[in-house]
């Protein structure tokens, strides 16, 4: 078992995010998930992610605050403990409408290694 304090949690930034601050949870260490790295997203008021589409699935789990995905030019609004899957290669964009902060946890797979 690798146990990680969330005081441990290191600081990471995600391509075409804006306003947020995302913490690394678990993933990417020694002894750690070898199928996925779970992050911790704080999205400011108008912060978001996208357009755009990854290769993998991604799952998104908001904690407090309001986000709004938008797929296919359909809006979901996610409030607490709501959750989503985001498909491979599925275009999406995340925008927090909101005046608070939104709290989310991110569950992505690990990119695929080169050969």
């Amino acid at each position: 078992m690798l146990v990680k304090r969330f005081a441990e949690a290191k600081p990471y930034e995600a391509p075409n995010h804006r306003g947020v601050v995302g913490l690394r949870l678990q993933g990417f260490e020694p002894g750690g998930p070898t199928n996925q790295w779970v992050g911790y997203s704080q999205f400011l008021p108008g912060g978001g992610a996208g357009p755009d589409s990854t290769p993998f699935e991604k799952v998104y789990v908001v904690l407090s605050g309001r986000m709004t995905v938008i797929v296919d030019s359909n809006e979901t609004v996610l409030g607490p403990m709501d959750s989503c899957t985001i498909a491979p290669n599925e275009v999406r964009e995340i925008v927090n409408r909101e005046n608070d902060v939104c709290k989310m946890i991110v569950v992505i797979p690990y990119p695929p290694k080169s050969t």
